[in-house]
């Protein structure tokens, strides 16, 4: 049976706070990198991206991060934008939900093999069920979950939601 843990309206409210939040960061910024994690990571980053182009007259460059979610180690991870884009920048490294830290680390990992200005990152739930030391620096909601339990992100024209299972 499916618990709805956030509505469309409070993911909004997560969106636009989260998307300030990077702003105040990054107020001096020429160029943002927003770059999400294949899936609901995407989704959620090109949301941040329209709430930050609206808001800063940075350009904000949206980079797709590709992994297999499952074994990113065989997969390696690829992104859309070629590195000297993303170099010496600012970027702020975006998923759904950060469970285990699995998908996070290694992006952030791929990133840290190139010199940049920063890296941040950003979740819109956070599970607190890491398996790796890596942490969300910008969250929508932070939920004790047991193990057992799944939290499904739906992005959908107005009527995104998340969910407990």
């Amino acid at each position: 049976m499916q618990h709805r843990i956030l509505s469309h309206q409070q993911i909004q409210y997560k969106i636009e706070r989260i998307a300030y939040q990077i702003y105040e960061a990054n107020v001096d910024e020429k160029q943002l990198v927003i770059a999400g994690i294949d899936g609901g990571g995407l989704k959620f980053a090109q949301k941040i991206q329209q709430v930050l182009r609206r808001i800063t007259g940075a350009e904000i460059i949206l980079c797709k991060v590709m992994m297999d979610k499952k074994d990113p180690l065989k997969s390696g991870v690829k992104t859309s934008v070629p590195e000297a884009e993303y170099a010496h920048k600012s970027v702020v490294l975006i998923d759904d939900v950060l469970n285990s830290g699995t998908t996070l680390i290694y992006g952030v990992h791929h990133f840290l093999r190139t010199p940049l200005k920063q890296l941040k990152t950003a979740v819109l739930v956070n599970r607190n069920h890491k398996k790796y030391p890596v942490k969300a620096d910008y969250k929508g909601i932070s939920l004790s979950t047991s193990l057992q339990e799944h939290i499904t992100v739906a992005f959908r024209a107005k009527n995104d939601g998340v969910y407990l299972d």
